[in-house]
Parts: C-alpha cells; structure tokens; sequence
C-alpha cells in the first residue's frame, strides 16, 4: 500500500469541501477529542497509510470530529451526504456509528463502520462493518474462561449500545458452556468512579470478571476491582486494547485478558495465520511513522478500510464515476460480494461480506492476549 505523505494530506483535508467533485472523496467522522479521543486519533492516524490514488482516481479524505457523540456524528454524515461523498467511514464508538447509519440508509451511500453496531433487521443495506460481531469476541471470551475452569462470572460493562451487544451474546452463550453470571453492574463512558459497582461485583465473589469498555475507560473497572481486593481473572472486550489503558492502569494492568484481532500481536501469529502478512505490513507501516508499540486496533480497522476500497473501486467504476448514484450503488454491490469473489485478506484474515452478512468476519479473527512484562502476548489455553 502506497502510503501518501503528510502534505498531501492536509491539502485533501482542506479542500475536502471547495474542490469540484471528480475524484473518489471519503468522509470520515472520528471522534478526535473527548474521552473517545483514544480511540480516533490512531484511526486518524491510519488514513495517512491510505494510497494517494485508486484506480487512477484521486482519493480525497474529509475528517470531521464527532467527539463521540451521536448528535454530532449525524450533524457530519448529514454534511457529507449533502457533499456527494461516496463512501463514509465512522464512527469510532458505537452509539456514533448508529446514528450515522440511519443517514447513511436514507442517503443511499456506503457506511464502513470500525465499531461493531447492532442495527434493527434491514436497516443495514448500506452499512458494512469491519469488525467481528459481539457473539464471535463473546463466544471466544468464554472459550478461554471455560479452558481456564471459571464456573461464575461478573458483568461490568458500559450501560449503552456497546456495552450492551456484549450482554446480551453473554446471556445467550454463558449458560451453554457452563458458566453461570452472578452480578451485572453497568457504568456510563462519563462516570469517573465505578467504585460502587466494583465493590458489588467482588462481593459476589465470581471467578472471573468480563468488563466492556473503551479505550483508556477501560482502566477504571480494572484498576477498581484490583482495589478492592479482587484477585480473580479480568477479561475485556477488543475496545479495551489501547495504550491510554496500559498507560492508565499501571502496574494493575497486569494479566489483563483482552479478545483481540490478531493484528495487535502480528509477530507473535503463526505462519499459517491468513492475515498475517497483511497485519506485519500494517505494523510495519505505523510503526516507523508514529512509533513502536503505538499500533491499535482501531487504526488497523481503518488501515484495512483502505485495502477494501483499493479493491472494490476498479469494479465501481466499471458502472459509473465517482459523485454519482451509480458509483455509490457499484460500490455496496461490490463490498456485498466479496465473499462470492473468494473474499479479501486483511490485518485480521479473510474478509467475506455477502447480501446476507454485513459483517463479514468469523471466528478466525480473533486471538486473546495477555498483558504481561510490558508488553501483550498470546495467551495460552
């Protein structure tokens, strides 16, 4: 992937919405301050990975700051409709992500969501995610649970969409594998203390504790239960693996249990891993331009969203150009058939959409790590 250099992409920026509209134009909505902020601006961060042209169309990339509120997540689609743009990207939370979505379903534009929304049955024509659904990071949490012999569970988790996909796959899974939930505590991405719902959750005395955060969020239930004195297993949602939380947590990160995608541990996967070469070339990538060790998921996501676009806009374009209805339709047809067409390697494995499956991604992209002397490892069974 050719990466396109930091001058060439201010200008995109700002000329986002002057510039006739002749080249292939992406709208992004991130949130880039706020407490979302550690989550959009490695996505931010990855569009400078993104190449500087697609199929001999010039990409140009439109950035607005959604400060993780859906209110102004829809203020931004709403803008980029009125823009013609032909594809939109975002949001980096979930509840954002659906707002966006019922704009991105009456405009008739394609929606490549990084965050895993749920959306009513239908509502999701236009919107294709670039992540696993919560039942696949669930089921794989507590396949690690039920090898490590946790026979009950305590919920902590965020008290909003996200949170809440994550529930209600653990109240449909836990039960057939053995282990039974015995406190469920919710908390809002606002709160700054989850003192009281860490102090519930440990009287119940569980085995093993699944907390769903974000970000650098995500410190606060694991450094509360490790104050109260809880010493069972801590494990987290992929939302949770980012360095605000390492950063933040401190010493009391320390066996935190994480289902990632195996983009985050891209040296430590074995050679037969599909997405592998794909995943060191991202880290590789990244790295050498932002630092070592500051890889998240979330620009991986993004990072592949340009991978999907190089593939599916040649075939777009074969229907119309870009700024047109015609493209825009091309472009989901597309996307719909990738799991026909034999499906797209990514940093995560092989991504297969079809007209029934918007999410386009199994079991097989996921790994659970481990935070441990510093660093994140593949955890052993």
């Amino acid at each position: 992937m050719k990466t396109r250099n930091k001058a060439s992409f201010a200008l995109a920026l700002s000329l986002a919405f002057t510039a006739a509209h002749a080249d292939l134009t992406v709208g992004v909505s991130l949130a880039l301050t706020g407490p979302g902020a550690s989550l959009g601006l490695p996505a931010r961060n990855a569009l400078t990975l993104w190449p500087e042209t697609i199929a001999g169309e010039k990409v140009r990339v439109v950035v607005l700051d959604d400060a993780a509120d859906p209110t102004i997540a829809m203020k931004n689609a709403r803008r980029f409709i009125e823009d013609k743009v032909d594809v939109i990207v975002g949001a980096s939370n979930t509840p954002a992500t659906i707002a966006i979505a019922q704009v991105a379903d009456e405009g008739q534009t394609v929606q490549i969501s990084p965050s895993p929304a749920e959306l009513q049955p239908g509502r999701d024509k236009w919107v294709f995610r670039d992540v696993m659904h919560a039942e696949y990071y669930t089921e794989g949490i507590l396949l690690a649970m039920k090898a490590a012999g946790v026979k009950t569970l305590g919920f902590l988790g965020l008290s909003d969409a996200y949170g809440e996909s994550h529930l209600v796959a653990l109240d449909k899974q836990a039960a057939g594998m053995g282990i039974k939930v015995v406190a469920v505590e919710r908390f809002t991405r606002a709160d700054t203390s989850v003192a009281g719902q860490a102090l519930k959750i440990s009287a119940a005395r569980p085995d093993a504790v699944f907390v769903v955060a974000v970000g650098g969020g995500a410190a606060l239930p694991q450094k509360a239960l490790k104050d109260r004195g809880y010493r069972g297993k801590i494990y987290h949602t992929a939302a949770s693996l980012t360095p605000d939380f390492v950063r933040l947590a401190g010493k009391d990160a320390d066996g935190a249990q994480v289902m990632s995608g195996p983009e985050q541990v891209a040296e430590q996967l074995p050679e037969s891993h599909p997405g592998r070469k794909r995943a060191l070339e991202f880290v590789q990538a990244y790295e050498s331009k932002y630092g070592a060790k500051t890889r998240t998921q979330f620009s991986a996501h993004i990072y592949d969203i340009g991978i999907m676009l190089q593939q599916v806009v040649p075939l777009a374009l074969k229907q119309g150009k870009p700024g047109t209805a015609e493209f825009r339709s091309a472009l989901r047809d597309a996307l719909e058939n990738t799991g026909a067409a034999g499906g797209l390697v990514t940093t995560k494995g092989v991504l297969r959409y079809t007209p029934s499956d918007h999410w386009g991604y199994g079991p097989d992209a996921r790994v659970m790590v481990t935070w441990r002397a510093g660093d994140w490892h593949i955890s052993q069974p």
